[in-house]
């Protein structure tokens, strides 16, 4: 295909790389197959222990010189990097599309936000300001600044293979870190490829090697980083189940963790909703991706009063969602990412079946001409109760559970009533209701929207969410101080040393 070309992915690719040179390895192949057909795209090499510790040492040496450069220089670089990814926005949103399976506008916009934490990330190289505080001593002054940490690994899921990897890498470059990067072994290409852009850029500016690594394989890959002392800081994007174990780990090492786990997102459809509005946010938010974001609609949480007329128009509007190739535009949802995310579907169906749920949209799994690769399933909408167990879960897939309530304080209880606190919707043009949502005794998630959906977050706000889904902010807002170290500094000018508090301390 002619993206993968342009994007420099050959039949065989290495898997590590130390951001200007690409290492050899033994630890074998991983294989990508694309869920769109089934085919096998290309053969990537897994990342052997020798060459994780070739990377590792690269990392730890490009640091001492990475921290040197001025923060507006290494601002250039990532600037640089905007632009290159401006150049190669379509092939490798094609790429995103075609490994993972989302749609092709999804993919290009993966591939947009990358650009946009670009631009964040090259104003932020001249914005990372401490701040001065009076000292009670005289003569004297205080102050806090901000340093890098040091070697950041990154391991990203993949539902979105380039981006997530994007906001902590572009960050953690600014902030004088340097990266490693560990992406999901069923999207390895994505990183490829995202490599291969990079370098030329590193190549040009003489950018130290092993500022950005990459390595690849399964969990004892992942394992590796997540347990090494040279990585003060660790940040995973994947569920709940794989947050806990690396953030188990990390801490008995006492590093850092950044964790964006698992949602169970939810939308209020109030009885003063604009359903216009409603509707288009909850299809969206359910199927988009196939109901495989980490912000995707999984409950609606509908007035009694209007929960009949709000089924029958998402019943409507389900029959007119195209499913297939998402490569093609006119289709809204493609495949699952795998065979394995098909059966966890099927057994989520039958799981909301035997607790009670009837479902009004049937799901079921897609075959026949153009759905060969046995990943493409229908998206579903099952009436249920909030404390099923299936819809205390998250499953990674586009079913969508519709709940009723009779009050707003009701509606935010069971909004509220999920182990996941990630992103939450109130559809609503009552004022006091939408105020009340975002109010301390609202919504608990990290993210709270109001007329919008649960998707489709913008790069300047900090990204995260609360509960399981681990409490980390990425992206926007003063989402750059994970990747740093906070400094308190006292100058004395003066002529004595007085002591804090007025301690008297006389020899």
């Amino acid at each position: 295909m002619e993206f993968l070309q342009q994007l420099n992915i050959g039949q065989e690719n290495s898997g590590t790389s130390t951001g200007t040179k690409w290492i050899s390895s033994k630890g074998g192949k991983i294989s990508s197959y694309s869920p769109v057909d089934g085919k096998l795209i290309a053969n990537v090499t897994i990342t052997d222990k020798e060459s994780y510790e070739a990377v590792m040492e690269k990392a730890k040496e490009a640091f001492k010189q990475w921290r040197e450069w001025p923060a507006p220089r290494r601002g250039e670089i990532v600037r640089q990097i905007g632009e290159a990814l401006r150049d190669n926005k379509e092939p490798l949103g094609k790429l995103v599309s075609y490994e993972m399976g989302k749609s092709l506008q999804e993919g290009l916009g993966e591939v947009q936000e990358m650009i946009d934490i670009c631009d964040f990330a090259v104003g932020l190289s001249r914005q990372l300001h401490g701040q001065t505080m009076h000292s009670e001593r005289p003569l004297h002054r205080m102050y806090e600044q901000w340093h890098p940490l040091g070697i950041v690994g990154i391991i990203s899921a993949f539902n979105f293979p380039v981006a997530v990897w994007s906001w902590n890498s572009m960050l953690a470059w600014v902030c004088g870190d340097v990266c490693v990067w560990k992406p999901s072994e069923k999207t390895p290409l994505c990183a490829v490829a995202c490599q291969h852009i990079i370098e030329k850029v590193f190549a040009k500016n003489n950018v130290p090697e092993g500022v950005s690594g990459l390595i690849t394989g399964a969990r004892e890959v992942g394992e590796w980083l997540v347990k090494d002392t040279r990585v003060p800081l660790i940040s995973a994007t994947g569920s709940t189940r794989m947050g806990k174990m690396v953030g188990t780990a990390v801490a008995e090492r006492l590093g850092k963790s950044l964790l964006e786990l698992g949602g169970n997102n939810a939308i209020i459809i109030s009885a003063e909703a604009d359903l216009d509005m409603a509707i288009l946010g909850a299809v969206f938010g359910a199927v988009g991706t196939a109901g495989q974001r980490c912000t995707t609609t999984r409950r609606l949480v509908i007035a009694d009063s209007i929960y009949d007329k709000v089924k029958d128009k998402l019943v409507a509007a389900y029959k007119q969602l195209r499913i297939g190739n998402p490569l093609d535009e006119k289709n809204h949802v493609g495949p699952l990412i795998d065979t394995d995310a098909v059966k966890m579907y099927e057994q989520s169906i039958e799981a909301c079946k035997k607790e009670g749920g009837k479902f009004v949209v049937e799901g079921g799994v897609l075959r026949g001409d153009g759905y060969e690769s046995g990943c493409y399933v229908k998206p579903c909408i099952a009436e249920a109760q909030p404390d099923y167990k299936i819809v205390q879960h998250e499953t990674f897939a586009p079913i969508l559970y519709l709940l009723k309530y009779k009050s707003i304080e009701e509606a935010i209880e069971i909004q509220n009533g999920v182990p996941q606190g990630l992103s939450s919707s109130i559809m609503t043009l009552n004022l006091r209701e939408a105020e009340r949502f975002l109010s301390f005794a609202g919504s608990d998630c990290g993210i709270a929207n109001v007329n919008i959906g649960t998707s489709g977050a913008e790069i300047g706000g900090a990204f995260g969410g609360e509960k399981e889904t681990g409490g980390g902010r990425e992206s926007g807002s003063d989402a750059w101080k994970a990747y740093m170290r906070r400094q308190t500094n006292t100058i004395n000018f003066s002529t004595k040393l007085p002591l804090a508090q007025g301690i008297k301390f006389d020899i």
